[in-house]
Formats: C-alpha cells, sequence, structure tokens
C-alpha cells in the first residue's frame, strides 16, 4: 500500500516537486513483524502464565475449602457424640435421682410410723408386757399347782369329813386360779399381734427400698461376708428349735447317744 504524502506550500511555490518515497517496501515487512510478535506474546499471555495462576490459585483454595469442611464436619461429628453420651448420663442421673427419692420418702415414712421415738417405745412396751404376763402366770400356775399337791397330800391323811371338804375347797379354787393364769395367752397374742404388724409394715417398706436398688440379688453382691465373734458357749446356745431349722440335735439323736 503506498503511503500519500502531503505536499507542502513551499513546494508549490518553488513550482518543484519533491520525489515521492515509497516506504511500502520498508514500512510493510516491519509493521508485519511487529504484529506477529505482538500476537505472539498475546497467545503465549493467553496460554501461558495467567491461566495457570489462576488454576493453581483455584486449587488452593479448593484444597482450602475441603479441609475446613472435613474439619467442621469431624467437629460436627465430636459434638454429636458428646451430645449423646450427655443425654445417656442425664438419664442415668434422672434414674438415680429418682431412685434416691422413692428410697427418700420409705425412709420417711418409716421414720414417721415406725422409727420415731413413740412408735418404737410402745413396742418396747408390748414385748416388756408379754414377758412380764408371761412370768406373772408362770409363777401363779406353779403356786397354784404346789398348793394343790399339799392339799392332796392333806386329804389322804385326813379322817374328818370337814377337813377333807375344806382341802378340796382349796384344790378348787387353785384349780380356778390356773385357768385363770391360762388367760395369759390371749392377751400375749394380742400383744405379739401388735409387734408383728409394726415388723411386717417395717418389712414391707424395706424391701420397697431393695427393690429400688436392684433386689436381694443386687443388694447380695454389697453384703460383707459374715464373721462369727461369738464364744464356744454362745455358739452352742442357740435357744429353742423352729419347726424346720437346721444344726439341732432331735431327741432321736439325743436317744442314739444311749444306745
Amino acid at each position: 500500500m503506498a503511503v500519500h504524502r502531503k505536499r507542502f506550500r513551499v513546494e508549490d511555490i518553488a513550482g518543484g516537486e519533491m520525489p515521492i518515497l515509497d516506504v511500502t517496501e520498508e514500512a510493510g515487512p516491519m509493521h508485519s513483524e511487529i504484529m506477529a510478535e505482538l500476537r505472539a506474546i498475546r497467545a503465549q499471555m493467553a496460554k501461558g502464565t495467567a491461566p495457570l495462576s489462576g488454576s493453581a490459585a483455584m486449587a488452593a483454595i479448593d484444597a482450602s475449602t475441603a479441609h475446613e469442611l472435613s474439619e467442621a464436619r469431624t467437629m460436627l461429628d465430636t459434638y454429636r457424640a458428646q451430645i449423646e453420651q450427655c443425654e445417656k448420663l442425664k438419664v442415668e442421673l434422672d434414674l438415680i435421682h429418682d431412685a434416691i427419692d422413692r428410697t427418700k420418702r420409705e425412709i420417711a415414712t418409716l421414720h414417721g410410723k415406725s422409727f420415731d421415738g413413740g412408735e418404737m417405745a410402745k413396742v418396747n412396751g408390748e414385748l416388756g408386757a408379754v414377758v412380764g404376763g408371761t412370768e406373772q402366770a408362770t409363777q401363779q400356775i406353779l403356786e397354784a399347782a404346789e398348793s394343790i399337791d399339799q392339799a392332796a397330800s392333806a386329804m389322804s391323811k385326813v379322817d374328818s369329813v370337814d377337813q377333807q371338804k375344806r382341802l378340796a375347797d382349796d384344790i378348787q379354787e387353785r384349780v380356778i386360779s390356773i385357768f385363770e393364769a391360762c388367760n395369759f395367752q390371749d392377751l400375749t397374742g394380742q400383744r405379739i399381734s401388735k409387734v408383728m404388724t409394726t415388723m411386717k409394715f417395717i418389712e414391707q417398706h424395706i424391701n420397697a427400698m431393695m427393690e429400688i436398688w436392684g433386689g436381694v440379688d443386687a443388694i447380695k453382691a454389697h453384703v460383707p461376708a459374715p464373721v462369727d465373734n461369738r464364744s464356744e458357749d454362745e455358739k452352742l446356745l442357740n435357744g429353742p428349735k423352729l419347726a424346720g431349722d437346721a444344726g439341732h440335735a432331735s431327741q432321736d439323736d439325743i436317744d442314739a447317744l444311749f444306745d
């Protein structure tokens, strides 16, 4: 492409014309080379460093985000597990609180109706009355039996009808006295029934407390081993035998010693 050169006024005045230089051949290759270099630089910039830097930055951002997300999930799992453990602990604590509260109510009931001073004094009084009444009745029966024996012996030695009648009347009075003394068993039964009612009430509430804490089997695990601190003589004093008691010698065992 030819370059149009502007004509200056001096040239018109001089009437001459300056030669027009054809710069097409010189400008064309240089322009093309410059444009080619620019295109090459632009292509390198488009395909090279800038996109790679952007990809690396995005990759770094994605890796950081993924790491933070993983840490957040791990923390949430940890918190969730801790919350579950806290819920289980709360359930166990509620059960313990309920058991303690029920046990306190049972103890309060026992204390209010059985273990207070008045009730226990009443029980002790009833048992003391049983012992005293039994002793008094026994003494009365023995005295009457002794008087009857004496009167019967005297009756066999006297011949007077009047004396025999007096002795017979005395024997009859002593027999009536024995009958009266035997009434102690009715009073004793009533007193022991009162004591047994109190003992059954205590037993019921103690069993209820044992059930609260797992029953008899759970309590047995905490019972210390029994230690017998009795002397040799005390070990032989087992008291009267009850029906079904083991460890007592029967009359047959005693008779067998003399065979």
